[in-house]
Order: structure tokens, then C-alpha cells, then sequence
């Protein structure tokens, strides 16, 4: 009989204790990126915080398809580990750490080459558009290292091990919030300060990663060639996917950030701080797809369809009970954080649109995440693409724009709300239906890899 951790127990333990290892995880390291851009806004220089912004747009494009191969890896590794084959999971999980540290690094080349004009598109002009380019300059190579890192992750969440896939990002993220003040504002280092923590955040990431996953838990095969051509197929399945879905929200920020550019730096540092403000108070919400993914995976592997129909119920009341406490927070952490940032004019509307109208559409994009999980773990991960890129690419440029022509600056954040509450309450009823319609019976033979024969088992045997 199979050991995996979620084929047994309360459905909804495992949801809250997923989610808050990795909301934990995540919320830390984008509390830190708040920090970090906290520490830069104290320089004085509207235009550094500007050009943070302009250049998170940019990030979160490759940042988000390393989150798809990780969701990828999870998916892959979870069936494998659910079905009792963990020497299949181990080879999934090497391979998977060949493909995705090769995916990122075309992805780096590309944007470092193209910097200048990818910073152009999204607005940016002048010495705000040149620091920008700088930084991602510097920063992009290191995609390769925060690759490793995030596919270790995931396949620590594929075995269930949800804490030590938060101490990853906790330990990573402490290093930054430790050099990023000494860099910034004690060396004055600024803009550079930022980007050189940044590398030294990822490269910690990747070797905790592999610490954790590989060394201590034997959880990854060295990779071989055979072992990579093996898996590339049905990685690449889910993976294509997966990071096509991934990328629709990077690509809804950067039509956002160009329709927010014409009102000026003040709203587009408010629309940065707006996106750190997001990350760290939803981070839960985030952590969803990778966090509910490998319970998915597990039962899934494991022909158990009644715990998979439980599971996406109870990730669906903690999105509502998340997303309601963190709203009343905002509200009263507003003007504080207006406060904290330096932000007037058009900057503080924008905030104040966020923390009381824009926060409401996140009840939805919760639920919207938890679909995401079930379409892309339980092979319908096109279903994921189709319903994110009708949010972010389809409605949410046209109804900021349109909103924006009303009320100025916060038009653009009413927009986003408008579209993640349409297209959220239909994927989540969408994701419903199909994995209600799920049955043994009818569910075909999953799409697994071969496990290779290992000559030495005892080698992997977990301690």
C-alpha cells in the first residue's frame, strides 16, 4: 500500500496546512520584496521606485513560468508518489530540474537582450526606463539558480512535505531581508544594492532546495539522458500549459502598468507598491495552486475520487475565509501604509481603491486559483490557460482602460477587480462540475512514465 501523506486524513487539514506552509513561504519572501522596496523609496527618488515597478512587470513574466514547471513537477511527481511508484517520482523530479533550469535560461536571454525594449512597452522613458533595463541586466542570469530552487520546492510539496518547502523560502528570504538595508542604504549601493540581493536570495534558494530535496529526503534521481528524453513528454504536457496559464497574470500586470504609466511616476510607484501589497497580504490565495496541487495528485494516483471532490470544497471556504479577514485588515492598514511609502496625490487613491473596492475581487481569483489546481493536476491543465488569459487578457486591459477614462488612476484597479470576479466565480463552477464528473470507472489509466530500475535501491531509501 501506498505511504503518500494525503490519501488518508481530513481533507481540510491537509488544505490549511499546505496552504499555510506555503502562503508562510511566499508572504515572507514578498514581505522581504516589500521591504526591499521600502528601503528604496527612503532614498528620496520617485523615479527608483518607478523603474522597480516597471521592471517587477517584466519579472513576474519569467518568475511565473518558473511557477509553471513548478506546478508541472508537482503534478508529475504527486500521481507517481500516489501510485505507489517512487522511483518513478525521483526520476520525474531530476528531470524536471534539467528541463526547467534549461526552460529559464532561454527565458533570461531573451529578456536580457530585449530589456530595453520590453522597459519601452510597458512605458517607462528616460532615466526611469534606463534603471530598469539596468536592473534586470543584473538580475535575470540568476533565473536559473531561482529555478532549482522552486522545482525542489514543488517536489517537496508532491511528497507533502509543506514545512520544509517553507523553510526554503524562510531562510532564502531572511539573507535578503538582512544584505538588502546593509546594500541599499549603508553601502549605497541603491538600485544595484536591490539586484545584487536579489542573486544572492535565488542562489540561496537553490541550494536549500537541493539540500532539502535531495540530500535529506532522497526525493530527486541524479539526472541521465534517458531519464530527461523519458519524462520530457509528459512534463511538457502539463508543463506548456501550466505556464501559459502562469503567464496570463504577468501579462495582465503589464497591460495594467501601460494603461496606469500615462498618470505619471506617483501612480505607477503606488501601482508597484499596490503589486508588493498584494503578494505579501494574498499569499495564501497565491501558495493555492502549488500548495493543493500534490492532494490532488496523490488521490488522484491513488484512483480515490471522493477525496479529490472534498479537497477542491475545502480549498474553496478557506479562500473565502482568507480573502474576508485579510479585506478588513487592508482597510485599516491603508492609511499606514500610504503613510509609510510616501504616497500623495493619484499614488494615494490608488492605494485606497485597492485596500477597500479592489481586495473584493480576490474572493473570487481564490477560487479561481483552486480550479487551477484541479484542471492542471487532473489533466485538463488547457482548461487553466483558457479561463486565466480570458481574465487577464481578454477582459481586465479593457476594463481598466474604460474605468480609467472615469475615475483617473483607480479606474485601473476597479478594472482588475471587475474581471477576476466574473471569470473567477465561472472557472470555479467549471473546475466543480468536472471534478464532480470524475468516477474510477470512467477515469482513464494516468499518463506515468515508466519507473527505470534502480541497482542499488537501498541507496534511496528515505531515512
Amino acid at each position: 500500500m501506498s505511504d503518500a501523506r494525503f490519501l488518508t486524513g481530513s481533507t481540510m487539514g491537509h488544505v490549511i496546512r499546505m496552504t499555510a506552509t506555503g502562503a508562510m513561504g511566499i508572504t515572507f519572501v514578498f514581505l522581504v520584496d516589500a521591504a526591499n522596496l521600502l528601503w528604496i523609496s527612503q532614498l528620496g527618488d520617485a523615479k527608483l521606485v518607478a523603474a522597480i515597478g516597471f521592471a517587477f512587470a517584466i519579472q513576474f513574466f519569467s518568475v511565473s513560468s518558473g511557477v509553471g514547471l513548478m506546478i508541472a513537477t508537482t503534478a508529475l511527481v504527486s500521481r507517481s508518489i500516489g501510485a505507489g511508484r517512487r522511483d518513478a517520482a525521483r526520476d520525474q523530479a531530476g528531470a524536471a530540474i534539467v528541463i526547467a533550469a534549461g526552460f529559464q535560461a532561454c527565458v533570461a536571454a531573451l529578456v536580457i537582450f530585449f530589456r530595453h525594449d520590453l522597459v519601452s512597452l510597458a512605458g517607462a522613458s528616460g532615466e526611469t526606463a534606463a534603471l530598469a533595463a539596468r536592473y534586470l541586466g543584473f538580475t535575470m542570469p540568476s533565473l536559473v539558480f531561482m529555478a532549482v530552487g522552486m522545482i525542489a520546492s514543488g517536489v517537496l510539496r508532491a511528497e507533502g512535505l509543506g514545512a520544509k518547502s517553507m523553510y526554503i523560502t524562510l531562510l532564502s528570504g531572511t539573507l535578503l531581508m538582512v544584505i538588502d538595508p546593509i546594500l541599499i542604504l549603508w553601502l549605497e549601493l541603491g538600485l544595484d544594492g536591490a539586484a545584487i540581493g536579489l542573486v544572492c536570495f535565488r542562489i540561496a534558494l537553490m541550494a536549500l532546495g537541493l539540500f532539502f530535496a535531495a540530500y535529506q529526503e532522497k526525493l530527486i534521481a541524479l539526472p541521465s539522458r534517458a531519464s530527461v528524453l523519458q519524462v520530457l513528454r509528459p512534463f511538457l504536457a502539463v508543463a506548456l500549459p501550466a505556464i501559459a496559464t502562469q503567464m496570463a497574470t504577468p501579462a495582465g500586470n503589464y497591460f495594467l502598468t501601460i494603461v496606469m504609466a500615462p498618470f505619471g511616476d506617483d501612480a505607477v510607484a503606488a501601482w508597484a507598491v499596490v503589486g508588493r501589497l498584494t503578494v505579501v497580504a494574498f499569499g495564501g490565495i497565491f501558495a493555492m495552486s502549488g500548495a493543493i496541487g500534490g492532494i490532488f495528485g496523490q488521490n488522484y494516483g491513488a484512483g480515490q475520487y471522493d477525496r479529490l471532490r472534498s479537497t477542491y470544497r475545502d480549498a474553496l471556504l478557506f479562500c473565502l475565509a482568507y480573502t474576508l479577514t485579510t479585506w478588513g485588515a487592508l482597510v485599516l492598514a491603508a492609511p499606514y501604509v500610504v503613510a509609510a511609502f510616501g504616497l500623495t496625490g493619484q499614488g494615494a487613491d490608488v492605494l485606497y481603491a485597492f485596500s477597500t473596492i479592489g481586495v473584493a475581487g480576490f474572493i473570487f481569483v481564490g477560487a479561481l486559483f483552486v480550479s487551477n489546481a484541479a484542471f492542471n493536476t487532473l489533466g485538463k491543465p488547457g482548461r487553466s490557460t483558457l479561463v486565466n488569459w480570458t481574465k487577464d487578457g481578454l477582459l481586465s486591459w479593457p476594463a481598466a482602460a474604460l474605468l480609467a477614462t472615469v475615475y483617473g488612476a483607480p479606474g485601473v484597479i476597479y478594472g482588475q477587480a471587475v474581471a477576476g470576479m466574473l471569470v473567477g466565480c465561472l472557472s470555479a463552477l467549471w473546475g466543480w462540475r468536472y471534478v464532480a464528473s470524475l468516477q474510477p470507472a470512467v477515469s482513464g489509466p494516468l499518463d506515468l512514465p515508466p519507473a527505470r530500475p534502480y541497482p542499488n535501491p537501498d541507496r534511496y531509501r528515505r531515512r
